[in-house]
């Protein structure tokens, strides 16, 4: 990775990440497509805040919708999305709770429903 603006937007990316509940939709949203009633069912979280979440994770164009009536059916837009996801898992499994336990970023975050 180069330094410049491709460093900021890999920030960005990450940062758009970093949230947990954007991560739990995201998390979600590699099942397969979902409305927004879906998701705060499956995730115990307010109608407002994933709709805020969501409104995030299209403006980084890592989600996207199609309109069927009525409804709006979210989808990851990005494939992939899916190989950073795995990679990140990877690596936490090697890395075992050192990520988990560092001092400046091991902080424990706010409970969100495991979206899997």
């Amino acid at each position: 990775m180069s330094c410049g603006s491709d460093l900021a937007a890999a920030v960005a990316l990450f940062r758009s990440l970093g949230d947990p509940a954007r991560l739990a939709i995201v998390a979600r949203l590699t099942m397969g497509e979902a409305r927004v009633v879906d998701l705060t069912r499956a995730l115990g979280l307010a109608q407002s805040t994933v709709s805020k979440h969501l409104a995030c994770l299209r403006g980084c164009g890592l989600v996207d919708y199609r309109p069927e009536g009525r409804q709006s059916f979210y989808a990851l837009s990005r494939p992939e999305l899916l190989d950073v996801l795995r990679s990140a898992e990877r690596l936490l499994a090697e890395t075992g709770d050192a990520v988990a336990l560092c001092r400046v970023y091991g902080e424990p975050v706010p409970t969100v429903r495991a979206a899997l």
